[in-house]
């Protein structure tokens, strides 16, 4: 059907279900009126920048506008939960990323909500791999070097993250377990003042995405280890992954997706997801592409199913790392 054709459909199925003389918000065309696309993070870092690019070309697609509202706090965790109370009626969204959806349940003690119960998946839309980046002042060029010199001074070695229970905290406690090193975590708030210490030398390492780490390493500030992907990135296609630097089978970063709040009805999320779908193969995956990410694009169900995995994946490693919800 064409798209200005289905601007205007009406949801049937969830008129049918209401009661005679009720006129629930379902059955109204949809959009009705100016949609809130909400980023639980700062403007500027890649969960905006997706967010931004998507909700442009859906304004255009829906003839209504999608105006971004950053929310951040506390992991992610105060956007998303602004959004898991709002009215489920398709007209306020989030822009997800790992940690407020599946990572925190293990990090926060008093979550007020649940990432699998209180949302409604639409689109995971994209990966953001993580990249393994020293201070040219630590003595290591490659994987090896690096766990053998941290394993020759246990605790010497700092690693930064984004804040405490973020994906890059997570992953570091993963590398940390796994490799069976003595590091020590050092978080900031967000990725740019970690990245300003690492450079400044005061901390020796971290995990960050590649948009973000990959112009210091080609500036000689930062060098890089290895990426977190199972395949080498095209970013950087000189970094070897984990698995080649002889630590199979790791890899970490963070991931982005649309959600809804989780009683928004299903023909509300079948179209947000269809629409987006579309941009995904009318420009939108190339747009991420070239900003560091790799695209998705999994809808409703295939998005349930990794995120229940997710959720799964991430309380292990808390719990092999000792990490107790705060």
């Amino acid at each position: 059907m064409p798209r200005p054709a289905r601007r205007h459909l009406l949801l049937a199925p969830a008129a049918a279900a209401a009661p005679a003389g009720a006129q629930p918000a379902a059955t109204a065309p949809w959009p009705a009126r100016p949609v809130r696309m909400v980023v639980a993070y700062p403007a500027g870092g890649s969960t905006d920048i997706t967010a931004r690019l998507m909700a442009e070309r859906l304004s255009r697609a829906w003839g209504q506008p999608v105006v971004v509202e950053n929310r951040a706090g506390a992991a992610g965790t105060i956007g998303a939960d602004s959004v898991a109370k709002s009215p489920p009626d398709g007209h306020t969204l989030l822009m997800a990323a790992s940690p407020e959806i599946a990572i925190a349940r293990s990090t926060q003690r008093n979550l007020p909500y649940d990432p699998v119960r209180d949302f409604a998946p639409v689109m995971l839309v994209g990966e953001v791999p993580f990249l393994l980046v020293v201070n040219p002042s630590v003595p290591a060029r490659t994987l090896a070097e690096l766990i053998a010199l941290a394993k020759s001074q246990p605790g010497r070695l700092n690693y930064a993250s984004f804040g405490i229970g973020t994906s890059s905290h997570l992953v570091g406690e993963l590398f940390r377990t796994t490799a069976g090193v003595d590091i020590t975590h050092v978080p900031y708030r967000g990725s740019a003042p970690a990245m300003t210490d690492l450079i400044a030398g005061q901390v020796q390492m971290a995990f960050d995405t590649i948009p973000a780490a990959l112009p210091h390493v080609r500036e000689g500030r930062l060098r890089a280890i290895a990426v977190a992907t199972p395949e080498r990135s095209p970013l950087a296609p000189d970094v070897p992954t984990f698995g080649e630097a002889g630590l199979p089978g790791f890899t970490g970063g963070t991931w982005i997706g649309l959600v809804a709040p989780a009683a928004t009805p299903a023909p509300v999320v079948a179209r947000i997801w269809q629409d987006a779908d579309a941009l995904m193969r009318e420009g939108l995956a190339a747009a991420l592409r070239d900003r560091g990410l790799e695209p998705r694009g999994l809808g409703p169900e295939p998005f349930r199913r990794f995120i229940e995995a997710e959720v799964g994946k991430w309380s292990a490693v808390a719990e092999r790392a000792g990490i107790r919800p705060e």
